[in-house]
């Protein structure tokens, strides 16, 4: 390591190593102003750096070593000198021990704690390495051994003494895991969270939009929690930050899958759980059961040679599958296509393809350079920020056919995102084909579907003109492997922005405006599908809510 990267910044020692760059400098003292945190805990959050790069830095930094941990390095006698509760308590290991000087490992070097604790309990001067907390964890299980006084530290008025007990007792978190899973099946929760607060985690659940605290994890363990969840979805501990994946949890003897995402926050990983239900989207326009109107829409938008067209979901593969069914529908014969993005053009039709970069600027680069290949069809997986979305209208005001992807929720949120981006000049609007906006709807199982009687705060949310005979939820059964659930729908809004349409939007700037107009040309979206099948008992209450409302 050059000695001139000694005691630099920590920003200084992760550029000179090609980790960082100027951007992610800014981006990270932009994030510091934002949130307050350290520099190293902003590169995390904002998913820059992982953990161990912050800990290389910091030893670099402090002039202190950082090393990777194993067994044969670790003196037994250092070990003896220093309580496994300690050691777990602060995440630490002695290493060896020579003359009246102690070296020890630790995670977090700046723990002034920690080393008074440890010299106070040995008596001896402690001389500090830096290393990975999952490491030093492992050694601490290698050189102390499993304590059977040890405790999750799980509290929660949800579950009863008997259960925190069998909770707390495994600290490796397999219960704490299995009981949250369970939790979310009985209770019908749409997500559960585990958000790091500093030396405690929150436990939240969230039904119909609302989310209620369930409990607190003390923070000793997390980090295990943690790897063992990014272990089930098979996820790499080096690349846990903003990954995702699905979790397998065998209940009542059915395999039922969750979805599992996360994301680097201050304290460990912000980790969210929650039903994952079959979604897919057929590879046949027929086989969605659109209405009648809506198929026949979403057919207009497949039929035109140039403009742009929006799909707009907040599920990037839902989202892709769709653009696939309208590549699907159009005569792409003696055309040449283009794809920019990994997720499009997956169905029987192939196309070359270009990977889009991250950063913004350079995928809006990435697009108008695509035109000098002379593509008939230009395919972009996401438009939603600002310069990408101006370059891949630039490319349908020049004669191209665009398909583009937004990241929006909602056919609301993507009319009032157009008319912002028309205030700011982003775009002409007479270059728009239309949109295709939708959102996935879980049906209830007919087997083990029960009236039930929504609480207040539920019917105040749906704010319903007429209430249904009946409300439903389900308990799960065989049937539907304790899930709840028959299957799932797509709630789908296909809008062909006609002559009257652009007129109307060339004159307002409130989606108010573009609302009642749809409304008065007899434009039935997908607000009154959902509310059909909340009538009809298709849907429970909270589904409607979180699906449709929400």
């Amino acid at each position: 390591m050059p000695q001139s990267m000694k005691k630099a910044s920590m920003g200084a020692i992760l550029s000179a190593c090609n980790i960082i760059d100027e951007n992610d400098i800014a981006a990270a003292m932009e994030e510091q102003k934002r949130s307050g945190v350290r520099f190293g805990e902003a590169l995390i959050n904002l998913g820059i750096v992982t953990q161990e790069d912050i800990d290389w830095a910091l030893s670099n930094q402090l002039d202190i070593p950082y090393i990777r941990l194993k067994v044969d390095m670790i003196d037994p006698d250092a070990v003896r000198l220093v309580k496994a509760a300690t050691a777990r308590k602060f995440n630490l290991i002695p290493l060896i021990k020579a003359g009246n000087e102690l070296s020890i490992a630790i995670s977090d070097p700046l723990n002034r704690e920690a080393i008074e604790a440890i010299e106070q309990q040995t008596g001896c001067q402690v001389n500090i390495s830096v290393a990975l907390v999952r490491e030093i964890r492992e050694m601490i299980a290698a050189c102390y051994g499993s304590n059977e006084n040890e405790q999750m530290g799980f509290e929660s008025r949800a579950f009863s003494e008997k259960s925190l007990e069998v909770i707390n007792s495994d600290v490796s978190g397999t219960r704490l895991l299995d009981y949250l899973l369970i939790f979310i099946l009985q209770n019908r929760l749409s997500s559960l969270s585990l958000q790091p607060m500093g030396k405690f985690v929150t436990v939240s659940g969230r039904r119909s939009g609302i989310s209620r605290p369930i409990g607190t994890l003390a923070g000793t363990y997390f980090q295990d929690l943690t790897n063992k969840i990014l272990n089930s979805i098979g996820t790499s501990v080096e690349y846990r930050s903003n990954s995702s994946g699905q979790l397998t949890f065998n209940y009542r003897s059915r395999p039922i899958n969750f979805k599992v995402s996360t994301m680097a926050a201050c304290g460990g990983e912000y980790i969210t759980i929650y039903p994952s239900i079959e979604s897919t989207v057929p590879k046949r326009l027929t086989d969605l059961h659109l209405p009648e109107q809506q198929e026949a829409d979403f057919i207009r938008l497949s039929r035109k040679k140039q403009g742009i067209s929006f799909f707009a979901s907040r599920d990037v593969q839902e989202r892709n599958r769709f653009i696939d069914l309208m590549l699907e529908e159009i005569d792409t014969d003696g055309k040449n296509v283009i794809i920019l993005g990994e997720g499009p053009g997956r169905l029987s039709k192939l196309f070359p393809r270009i990977l889009l970069p991250r950063d913004e600027t350079e995928r809006a680069t990435a697009v108008m350079r695509a035109l000098d290949h002379a593509p008939d069809i230009l395919v972009i997986e996401d438009t939603t920020e600002g310069m990408p979305f101006t370059a891949a209208c630039r490319a349908a005001m020049r004669g191209k056919l665009v398909l583009a992807g937004l990241e929006i929720r909602g056919t609301r949120n993507v009319l009032r995102h157009l008319l912002m981006y028309k205030q700011q000049n982003f775009f002409l609007p007479v270059f728009v084909n239309g949109l295709v906006s939708f959102k996935g709807i879980q049906l209830l199982c007919q087997e083990c579907r029960r009236e039930c009687l929504p609480p207040g705060e539920e019917l105040a949310v749906m704010n319903l003109p007429t209430s249904p005979a009946s409300f439903y939820r389900t308990t799960g059964c065989d049937a539907c492997g304790h899930s709840g659930f028959s299957t799932r729908l797509f709630l789908t809004d296909t809008i062909v922005f006609n002559d009257e349409f652009l007129h109307v939007f060339g004159l307002t700037n409130d989606v108010t405006d573009l609302e009642n107009h749809l409304e008065m040309t007899g434009y039935h979206g997908l607000d009154k599908e959902g509310l059909r099948l909340l009538m009809a008992g298709d849907v429970s209450p909270e589904e409607y809510i979180a699906s449709v409302v929400l």
